[in-house]
């Protein structure tokens, strides 16, 4: 393998708010950030409505951010993590202002309007245009990176293997154009740093608010690369998404919840009354409650009509054009809903400057785990992660690679003309993968469903041709497999044979062991059937 050269760039894989801001913070670094669909597009950064958490009100504080970021983590967030992110929000929120996103401010401009959403013990959820504040902020990070001078944007490819030298360190990526798998060779993009910031794995699952590309793709990379991953099991479902049809699902933010919408059943009864928090007890509490009405025949609505009414077109003009597309009037009707896949805990295991176990390799956003969210994110952290740990990144990178020479970046050969965007729809393998993601690896699990996933998966693994939807299955394996290991109920997983809490400890492996233990799996379910035969 080629070594890599002063003159090579930094290849950031995805283009949502972590690469985005990772690229920015690396200039005047050469960067060349591979995108696998048009820039803004398939990313989950717009779909963020809830906002950015920063402790900037009178009586707010960082060390009472990370104290709830580690309450909800249960158990599993890092606390010196959680207090060093609470830390960089304030600058976090100030460095996105700088590249043009404009946030809510009060009727005299000056000062941010501040929301509350679940598990937060103060307003300090930070918004943009009501609820479009992802998409607010990839907007204005979209504009500054096709402006600046050190970024050359390589649009339509899909990275298909990270490049390694005969040591394992990371030196580059292999991409192809996309659409184009099974025709064409490869391209190599060299490169003196790999980032991966390639979002989550939402796509896996039949219910879901992430776009239908993420599948988890960067987690299969780093996998193949030989990277340990972390905590893959903690899958956090939104309590709230809009049950009207929709693949994948709009979401009700969780906002409505905190300016006092309820939750009924199709009895009328306000059955989150009973619960500690009520409706905005955190995430994986509401979820589950919603779960076991929509189980025991009920279907479930979020009522927004006496606290909000017609202000809710002026308030959350996102949600609004959401419902009314789906065919639902949230001024005059209530929203129907149900938990859906949303964000993903687990990830690749990175250290505090983003580094993960292979050499040339850091990981920043939601393909990360950082140590931040543990067994169940506090909402609105999720942005805020992305945008610490990619000013991080790119500090601990600039102290490590060649600086370039003066003169014009070059620009990365292509080796065939550009394709158009990843399709919308799932292919016939990822019919089979979601189905079984959302009934054995979802709200609840126990070990015959995980059991049962993994052989599924184990399958597709070693019988499906295709690179991507190989990986798709490899990443629901490996889900499937953390799951099962993990024997008992925190967070976001919860098993209904394990509903007691064990010492707390992470779940770390890699490939090689992911697939050691699937077989294992596998020769447990089926011995019982081969005594019998």
């Amino acid at each position: 393998m080629t070594p890599t050269h002063p003159q090579d760039p930094v290849v950031i894989v995805g283009a949502g708010i972590a690469g985005l801001a990772t690229a920015l913070h690396l200039a005047p670094l050469p960067v060349t950030l591979l995108v696998a669909s048009p820039l803004g597009q398939q990313a989950s950064t717009p779909l963020a409505q809830g906002g950015i958490a920063a402790a900037l009100g009178v009586d707010d504080c960082p060390a009472l951010h990370a104290a709830d970021t580690v309450r909800a983590g249960a158990g599993l967030s890092d606390p010196e993590v959680a207090a060093r992110v609470a830390a960089a929000a304030p600058a976090c929120i100030a460095w996105l202002v700088a590249q043009g996103t404009s946030f809510d401010r009060t009727t005299q401009g000056d000062d941010l309007i501040l929301g509350l959403e679940a598990a937060h013990s103060r307003r300090r959820i930070v918004h943009a245009d009501g609820d479009r504040t992802g998409r607010r902020a990839l907007e204005a990070l979209i504009q500054a990176v096709r402006t600046a001078p050190s970024i050359q944007i390589l649009e339509n490819h899909r990275a298909t293997d990270l490049a390694l030298d005969a040591n394992g360190a990371v030196i580059g990526v292999s991409c192809l154009p996309t659409g184009a798998e099974g025709g064409g060779d490869p391209l190599l993009i060299r490169g003196q740093a790999v980032v991966l910031a390639t979002g989550g794995i939402g796509g896996l699952y039949a219910h879901t608010t992430n776009p239908l590309g993420a599948l988890g793709s960067g987690l299969a990379l780093a996998a193949r690369a030989g990277a340990a991953l972390r905590d893959l099991e903690f899958v956090q479902f939104h309590p709230t998404a809009i049950a009207a049809g929709l693949d994948p699902m709009p979401l009700a933010t969780e906002a409505l919840r905190g300016e006092g919408a309820t939750l009924v059943n199709s009895s009328g009864e306000r059955f989150m009354q009973e619960v500690s928090g009520a409706e905005l007890a955190p995430r994986d509490v509401v979820a589950r409650t919603i779960f076991a009405q929509i189980c025991a025949g009920e279907r479930v609505f979020l009522d927004t009509r006496q606290v909000l009414g017609e202000h809710i077109t002026r308030k959350f003009p996102g949600v609004t054009a959401l419902c009314r597309a789906a065919g639902v009037d949230p001024v005059r009707e209530q929203i129907p809903v149900r938990p859906a896949a949303h964000y993903h805990m687990g990830g690749i295991k990175v250290d505090e400057r983003g580094r993960s176990s292979v050499e040339g390799l850091w990981v920043c956003g939601e393909a990360a785990s950082t140590g931040l969210h543990g067994a169940n994110r506090l909402a609105s952290n999720s942005l805020l992660e992305a945008l610490a740990y990619a000013a991080w990144i790119a500090d601990d990178i600039r102290g490590l690679v060649h600086q370039p020479s003066t003169g014009p970046l070059p620009s990365p050969p292509l080796t065939s003309p550009l394709q158009s965007g990843p399709m919308d729809h799932p292919s016939p393998v990822r019919q089979q993968i979601r189905p079984a993601m959302d009934r054995q690896v979802g709200v609840l699990r126990n070990a015959p469903g995980l059991q049962q996933a993994v052989r599924h998966f184990s399958v597709l693994v070693h019988e499906v041709q295709s690179t991507g939807e190989r990986d798709a299955a490899l990443v629901s394996l490996m889900i499937a497999v953390s799951a099962y290991k993990r024997n008992e109920s925190r967070g976001a997983h919860q098993r209904l044979d394990h509903t007691q809490l064990m010492p707390e400890q992470h779940t770390e492996m890699t490939l090689d062991q992911a697939l050691r233990i699937a077989a294992e799996i596998d020769n447990e379910t089926t011995a019982p059937v081969r005594r019998v035969a």
